[in-house]
């Protein structure tokens, strides 16, 4: 596993390389475990065609308190999101990245989860996640959870995550970005994307603020999920995530919602990839499926296929441009 890390530390650090990623959650926590071997193993074979450098795992919560509609979906708990990361690690060979939320630990309680998921679990690359809402009354802040990440005694690679929705309201993400660096995180990972116009707010408000500073940016992992019905595309922005009108109707009233959502997904980087090109920034990708459904997951790795296309003619013409220099 420490092989592993290093690598994907490398990858990280070499902007004329993206990094993949396929996102998932852990089962449901009345999953048998002989049944999450089962879920594990077929993951791995519907991946075992592409070429990607590792997997994120999630931390599910409920985030009821976030906002005032009902969940689409039940929240139901999962498995550890470790052990699930330490299962398709040993399956995979691959670097697994884990969520971790915070909102209910304390520092010690903190610490002590640390060192269990670096010594039982073989868990190193760790992305942390604050409170889903301001009415949740964590007792660790997120600040806090990375100076504790970052002081314990074993070396994890820190990550965080980034909303470019966030940037529309507040217009400080670019900050937030460069102050969570400043606390220890390594790489951002976005939540899914369907309005890339705020995206490219983001990035481009962030990659000159980087140059003003004349501190390196950090590597941000894009991420997209397909949608294939009218449910799937309702939980997506209870999640927070913004899809603009226009784009939902084009969905909703397409012969096959699920491949017009990953035809937009598609436009979408586009669109990212030629508005920060001239930036040099290090990016990656995530695609994740939202739901269990057969038909999203095998959609899910169709939209990694096109977008890890897409990704890497991006960063060829980015070498050539220095070629040209």
């Amino acid at each position: 596993m420490q092989d592993q890390q290093s690598e994907l530390k490398t990858r990280y650090n070499d902007n004329a390389r993206g990094v993949y990623f396929i996102g998932t959650t852990p089962p449901k926590s009345d999953t048998p475990e002989s049944q999450v071997e089962t879920i594990a193993s077929k993951l791995l074979e519907r991946v075992s065609d592409i070429d990607y450098d590792g997997l994120i795992v999630y931390d599910i919560q409920d985030e009821g308190s976030r906002i005032s509609k009902p969940r689409p979906f039940p929240f139901k708990s999962t498995h550890d999101p470790r052990w699930y990361s330490s299962l398709l690690n040993e399956k995979s060979g691959r670097p697994v990245i884990t969520y971790k939320s915070v909102i209910q630990s304390n520092s010690e309680a903190f610490d002590e989860w640390a060192n269990e998921a670096w010594n039982k679990y073989k868990v190193k690359d760790v992305v942390l996640v604050g409170s889903p809402s301001k009415d949740v009354k964590g007792t660790l802040p997120l600040e806090k959870a990375y100076k504790t990440l970052v002081a314990n005694q074993h070396p994890f690679f820190i990550g965080g995550v980034t909303i470019a929705e966030r940037h529309v309201s507040k217009g400080n993400e670019h900050q937030r970005l460069i102050q969570k660096h400043q606390q220890g995180c390594n790489f951002f990972i976005s939540q899914a994307i369907y309005d890339p116009q705020a995206t490219i707010d983001l990035l481009t408000r962030y990659a000159i603020e980087c140059q003003k500073q004349n501190i390196k940016p950090q590597r941000i992992i894009l991420t997209f999920s397909p949608c294939g019905s009218e449910k799937t595309l309702e939980f997506i922005e209870w999640l927070g995530v913004s899809v603009p009108e226009a784009t939902s109707l084009r969905i909703l009233n397409a012969e096959s919602p699920l491949y017009e959502s990953i035809r937009i997904c598609s436009n979408g980087l586009q669109q990212i990839l030629d508005a920060v090109i001239p930036y040099d920034l290090p990016l990656g990708l995530n695609i994740e499926s939202l739901t269990n459904r057969k038909e999203e997951i095998d959609g899910s790795i169709l939209l990694y296929k096109l977008l890890r296309s897409k990704m890497d003619f991006y960063l060829a013409k980015q070498e050539l441009k220095k070629l040209t220099k």
